[in-house]
């Protein structure tokens, strides 16, 4: 193991624990609006997703969906289901905000490969499956090179290409990229909504290693 990976795992729980207390009523404000506009449902989104070591957790993110995905017997369009508010705060990336509990709780990171549903883990390469060799993060460099914009190969492929050049040079880089992006509003298109709606496991067939 790198000895960086040490250093990180601290780094990223300090931050987090810093950040958690000075956005607290950033995030409290967040809730309440999605408490207003739908009080039916509650405002955090917890999916299941997998992390290092292919472990499976909870990520927690602020809801920015309606539950219901029919209306009158119709199936409901990912951008009909799409709350006011949930679709504000995921263009300004807001709705990650409650994953910083996940990197205080050792899940996540700030900076790594984004963590992607767990179904997804028999339709990696034999290569790609080591994108779950570090935690995922907030933040990786797929995101800040075309997020949802990323054909899956090459999303993957940025994300084995930090895994094999991990240092803090690299996440600082990364996490500056990020700011910069989430304040300039770019790469912003949300997959479902803005973007065709494309799963792994739709375009895949599983790999008979892990299937």
């Amino acid at each position: 193991m790198k000895p960086y990976l040490c250093v990180k795992g601290i780094l990223d729980f300090v931050f987090a624990l810093i950040l958690v207390i000075a956005l607290l009523p950033v995030m409290a404000f967040c809730a309440l609006l999605l408490v207003i506009e739908d009080p039916s449902e509650p405002f955090l989104y917890k999916p299941e997703r997998a992390g290092k070591g292919n472990k499976v957790f909870t990520v927690f993110k602020f809801r920015s969906m309606r539950v219901e995905t029919e209306r009158d017997g119709q199936k409901l369009s990912d951008s009909e289901r799409m709350l006011k508010v949930g679709g504000i705060l995921r263009k300004l990336s807001l709705d990650e905000l409650p994953q910083l509990f996940n990197v205080i709780r050792g899940e996540m990171s700030f900076i790594g490969p984004r963590p992607l549903p767990v179904r997804y883990l028999p339709y990696y390469t034999d290569e790609e499956i080591h994108r779950h060799d570090i935690r995922p993060g907030l933040s990786g460099w797929a995101q800040v090179n075309g997020r949802n914009f990323l054909s899956w190969e090459r999303k993957l492929k940025y994300d084995l290409e930090y895994v094999n050049n991990i240092s803090f040079p690299f996440d600082l880089w990364i996490f500056l990229i990020t700011i910069r992006k989430v304040f300039s509003l770019s790469d912003v298109g949300i997959r479902g909504v803005d973007i065709p709606d494309e799963s792994l496991h739709e375009i895949r067939k599983p790999n008979r290693n892990r299937s």
